[in-house]
């Protein structure tokens, strides 16, 4: 019946040329075969297609497209609340969207009822270090690669807390073995790329950023953007000598200003002798100038990467990086410094830059809120 159609439609019977509305007509009819065909591929409710649609979920996870791999595990899951594996898989996916309590719920019943199963384990104490609660986390990781060597998300889940917790070498190992184990898996890796920046380890950084890049196929073309500016600035970090290298004087004491709950301090760069307003902002990692300051003392963009979003408002600006040669703190300096480059709004105060945490912290730092020296 069907070949008789086709045929009828290309008009092989009667010697003539097929239509358009002919072809139209068959390119449905071969479309919902199709469909009809992936949909019996995809039943929840068979055993074996249930595996298919789990192994699905798990790439598209690995590749970071975590809407649609959630929404393959919510059907598992309607069709079969018993399934345990969709549910965990289901819950991490969650949990990486934020959704901790909603992740955690569906997963602690698992984990009570199956102690030794290491990835239920180790989801929990993904949603337990997405809340902040890494005593309790820890345990959890370490069963979990007792139980299994092999439990990536454990290893991750450590080498995420020995970062929190200022252990950056640890965070580092364990986020490799976590990438040993599960080399494809995008979130394993960007989670590398943050931490070798962070240990300063630039070229590594910029490699695990491709390497993300390269596994994910879901990432949106602005954070891409975002992403290659940061890779170039990494690769020209990679190449300096050092960073933040200490010189000049061993101990120094400066005045600041308090206004409103910001300590503004004054600082030097590039051998300048001119005092800038820096704000001491131990909230960011870099340090920021404005583009203005940048403008005035010839610091240049070494490149440019995207768009970012200002916090507590919805305006945007272009993600632009710099380097200064040196800057100095009183009698103390700091040299070979990467700063963000960015237009400063406020008019009320004049602000030249933000003090990020990388300078200060390679001092042992006091900021005196009553005699205000810094």
């Amino acid at each position: 019946m069907g070949e008789r159609i086709i045929r009828f439609l290309l008009g092989q019977g009667s010697g003539s040329r097929p239509s358009v509305v002919s072809l139209f007509l068959l390119l449905s009819l071969v479309f919902a075969a199709s469909s009809a065909a992936l949909a019996e591929d995809n039943d929840p409710n068979d055993p074996e297609s249930t595996k298919r649609m789990i192994r699905q979920a798990d790439r598209m996870f690995r590749q970071a497209s975590y809407e649609s791999a959630a929404k393959i595990l919510r059907n598992i899951v309607a069709a079969d609340p018993n399934n345990t594996t969709a549910k965990l898989r289901l819950a991490h996916i969650m949990i990486r969207q934020r959704n901790v309590v909603e992740g955690y719920e569906m997963a602690m019943p698992i984990a009570q009822a199956n102690p030794q199963n290491s990835y239920a384990l180790a989801v929990v104490g993904t949603a337990l270090l997405a809340a902040g609660r890494f005593s309790q986390a820890r345990p959890l990781f370490f069963r979990a690669i007792q139980l299994n060597k092999r439990e990536a998300l454990a290893w991750s889940g450590f080498g995420m807390i020995d970062f929190y917790e200022n252990r950056i070498e640890e965070g580092l190992l364990n986020l490799k073995e976590a990438v040993f184990h599960d080399p494809d898996h995008a979130d394993y890796i960007y989670a590398l790329a943050q931490v070798s920046a962070r240990a300063e380890r630039y070229r590594d950084a910029a490699d695990a950023y491709e390497r993300f890049l390269d596994v994910s196929k879901e990432t949106d073309d602005e954070r891409r953007a975002r992403i290659k500016g940061l890779i170039n600035f990494l690769r020209y970090l990679g190449n300096r000598v050092s960073l933040y290298t200490s010189t000049g004087a061993e101990a120094t004491s400066v005045p600041f200003q308090l206004v409103g709950n910001r300590p503004i301090l004054q600082v030097r760069i590039n051998g300048r002798s001119e005092p800038l307003n820096f704000v001491l902002d131990t909230g960011s990692g870099i340090s920021v100038l404005s583009e203005e300051t940048a403008r005035r003392l010839k610091v240049n963009a070494i490149t440019r990467g995207g768009m970012a979003k200002g916090i507590g408002g919805d305006g945007r600006f272009e993600i632009v990086y710099g380097f200064l040669r040196e800057l100095r703190i009183g009698d103390a300096q700091v040299k070979n410094v990467p700063v963000y480059i960015r237009k400063f709004h406020a008019r009320n105060q004049q602000i030249d830059g933000y003090l990020g945490l990388s300078v200060i912290s390679k001092f042992l730092t006091t900021v005196d809120y009553g005699a205000r020296p810094f």
